[in-house]
């Protein structure tokens, strides 16, 4: 609690806590006779509990006390037991709720219940607050004009409203509404002015110079002097109803877990801090057994308070030990000025407070945004209002999760070109200047891969496919993982298009995708070079070379790009931890393709790597099958020994080509390739040492050749060499 705090936060945290003392007076009061027990305690409920748990707490700011709905709960429940409010019975049994509510709570901060909470969206909690909001509001609304507070739900409050119209007082309705509208222009032109003090000590004055009680304005009741006695709850009572009192300890608990622990992280995201779950699952179990100790019915987090602390800037549970010393002056020495606080007064007060935590305007932001959204807070927020906390949280919850499947089934997906003179490639449907690549389907796919949208994936490449078209490329940047049933169909997918003569790719994705992919039977994908790390990785594989050819442009505005993770090696992304065996067995196939052929040319090499299965490789891979074929020189000229000398120089061909292709790209790529090759050079003489000694051998002897009919290529396959770390 006191850990980084400064002390400029004080006066605030002073002020908040007292005036969260002052409004828990009226509140608790009544809800405690809502629970069936005497009002005093729920002053008792205000201070022992509060305390323990701004102790215990990490939300900074939220506040802990007798609440409605715990309340209203215990006392439905003792009334069917037979027990009469008020009553010896019901002051034994209710610290016994109290006391099993406590021990669920620690036993859902054992399993780490708290957890759950990560998995609730903002417009859940949004609809939630509000609606516990709007109850609450409802719950006391007719206090403001004479009547008694009620308790339940949305239609059982509004027929209590109308049935206490009878009660309706002018004068009481005047200081009660007005008491709210004052607050709020104040709030709204004068935010930092401790209107709500103000009104209470007017309330006050107003009954102590003209007794506005003879008008019949109702004033708070006496309350004896003295602190509460701490007892142990009778576990007795446990014999008599057990069932029901352990179900509604249990029911009691998850309500205050989810009421609680959403209104707690509702303030966290608007205020911008992080609360531990688990922590204030356990202040709630501390809290309750405190509450049970002092005979009070289950405390419970409290939203109208929370937002009356936050209104007057409170910065620390400072507030609630300062509200807990607060409510053992009043209980010692201010029981008597309580009578002059009048009802009407301090129900606006709450009210006010209560207005200012309804999330208005997130519910404008969702309709103008995310109609779906919309409807999911709306859907919390009647769930609260009309059947309850737990229902309401339920159905937020259940439609939460039916907005991840949505999203997930249909998720962000487009059609890509390039935009002349611009990198990068662009929603063909959101850029009117962007092109598609020539007889290329470019398509981006946002979402994880798996059974429930592999259909619509599918079905969109199949629609786009033309009489023209020549290769797909699946941007795939957005998949992060697929299932069994979509990779058996990409399997499918690759097949046909096949046979259609089309060539087909899927890029850009992370490796842990191919590694799924040979997991489930579909290695063939990668095997194949289906996979490949970036889209001009895949269109360079494809044959489609740079300047990249656009569809309704002429050849001047074609555009020539470069990716930068076009220098990064491909087959560890694709292979993993088999990458070094699948290059070398790469290497072998194209060395048995170089040895087949008949004559020797300047694309000997580039054209024996399209023969086989993977297809080109990127800049960096390429450079390192270089490396491979020149450990491998002698079984390629094997048939051809007159050869060798002019493979080799092939060879050294395409690796001058890599490094200027390199050196366009990113001058630091040619730093990375250089440490490539020397560590490739030193795994290849450690694992192989007569091999490598028969290549070095070679080498000099190349060189030596070079030197008398290309010294300036000779002098540089030197630097070459020593740059490597080789002899």
């Amino acid at each position: 609690m006191f850990k980084n705090y400064k002390l400029e936060y004080l006066t605030k945290d002073i002020l908040s806590g007292i005036i969260v003392a002052l409004i828990s007076i009226p509140i608790s009061m009544g809800y405690a006779q809502v629970a069936g027990l005497p009002v005093v305690y729920g002053l008792y409920g205000s201070l022992l509990p509060v305390l323990i748990y701004g102790l215990l707490a990490s939300s900074p700011q939220f506040v802990f006390g007798v609440d409605a709905t715990p309340a209203a709960l215990v006392g439905a429940a003792i009334a069917t037991m037979g027990i009469s409010t008020g009553s010896d019975e019901a002051l034994r049994v209710v610290p016994v709720i109290t006391f099993v509510t406590a021990v669920w709570l620690l036993i859902f901060y054992i399993i780490r219940a708290g957890r759950l909470v990560n998995y609730i969206s903002k417009p859940v909690m949004g609809g939630f607050i509000s609606g516990i909001g709007c109850t609450i509001i409802l719950m006391q609304v007719s206090k403001l004009f004479g009547g008694n507070a009620g308790t339940g739900e949305l239609f059982v409050l509004l027929y209590h409203i109308w049935g206490e119209l009878p009660s309706f007082n002018m004068l009481s309705a005047l200081l009660g509404f007005g008491t709210v509208a004052v607050i709020l222009i104040a709030k709204k032109y004068i935010p930092k002015f401790p209107m709500s003090v103000v009104m209470m000590i007017f309330g006050a004055i107003l009954t102590a110079v003209f007794h506005i009680d003879r008008y019949g304005v109702k004033l708070l009741p006496k309350v004896e002097p003295g602190l509460s006695k701490i007892s142990f709850p009778d576990l007795t009572v446990l014999t008599q109803n057990t069932g029901e009192i352990i179900i509604l300890g249990l029911t009691v608990a998850l309500v205050i877990v989810a009421q609680t622990l959403l209104a707690a992280n509702n303030y966290a995201l608007k205020n911008n801090y992080k609360i531990d779950n688990n922590r204030e699952v356990l202040a709630y179990a501390a809290g309750n057994f405190a509450g049970a100790l002092v005979g009070c019915c289950p405390i419970n987090g409290s939203v109208s308070r929370t937002g009356i602390a936050e209104q007057f800037g409170c910065k620390s549970q400072v507030m609630s030990v300062v509200a807990a010393l607060t409510m053992i002056l009043v209980l010692l020495f201010g029981t008597e000025l309580l009578a002059y606080l009048p009802v009407p007064v301090l129900t606006g007060i709450v009210i006010a407070a209560l207005i200012g935590i309804l999330e208005i305007g997130l519910a404008k932001k969702l309709w103008k945004t995310n109609k779906q959204e919309f409807l999911i807070f709306m859907a919390a927020f009647l769930g609260v209002l009309v059947l309850g906390t737990i229902y309401g949280v339920i159905i937020g919850v259940i439609l939460s999760f039916v907005a991840v499947i949505i999203r997930a089934v249909v998720p962000p997906k487009a059609f890509l070109g390039m935009i002349p003179g611009h990198e990068g490639f662009y929603a063909l449907k959101r850029n009117s200047k962007a092109r598609p690549i020539k007889d290329t389907v470019l398509y981006r796919f946002s979402g994880n891969l798996f059974f429930a949208n592999i259909n619509t994936f599918q079905q969109d490449i199949e629609n786009a496919v033309t009489e023209n078209t020549k290769q797909i490329i699946v941007d795939a940047s957005g998949i992060g993982n697929i299932d069994i049933t979509a990779a058996d169909r990409l399997v499918i997918l690759n097949r046909n298009l096949q046979k259609r003569g089309i060539k087909f790719y899927i890029t850009e994705h992370v490796g842990a995708v191919n590694d799924q992919l040979r997991t489930y039977g579909a290695g063939s994908l990668v095997e194949d070079g289906v996979v490949r790390r970036t889209v001009s990785l895949a269109l360079r594989a494809a044959g489609v070379n740079k300047p990249y050819p656009l569809e309704g442009t002429d050849s001047s505005e074609d555009v020539m790009f470069i990716e930068a993770d076009e220098r990064l090696a491909e087959f560890e992304w694709a292979f993993g931890k088999d990458a070094e065996e699948k290059m070398e067995q790469f290497a072998m196939e194209v060395a048995d393709r170089i040895a087949a052929a008949k004559e020797y040319h300047d694309e000997l090499i580039e054209q024996a790597e399209n023969t086989v299965s993977w297809g080109r490789l990127g800049l960096f891979d390429e450079d390192e099958l270089l490396e491979r074929l020149e450990m491998h020189l002698s079984e390629i000229a094997h048939n051809n020994p007159e050869y060798e000398h002019e493979i080799e120089e092939r060879i050294e061909q395409r690796r001058r080509i890599i490094e200027q292709k390199l050196q366009n790209l990113n001058p630091e790529a040619i730093k990375l390739l250089k440490r490539h090759r020397k560590e490739l050079s030193e795994h290849f003489k450690k694992n192989n040492p007569e091999a490598y000694a028969h290549m070095i051998a070679r080498r000099k002897e190349h060189i030596r050749h070079l030197e008398k009919t290309n010294p300036a290529l000779a002098q540089k396959l030197k630097d070459l060499y020593r740059q490597n770390g080789e002899d």
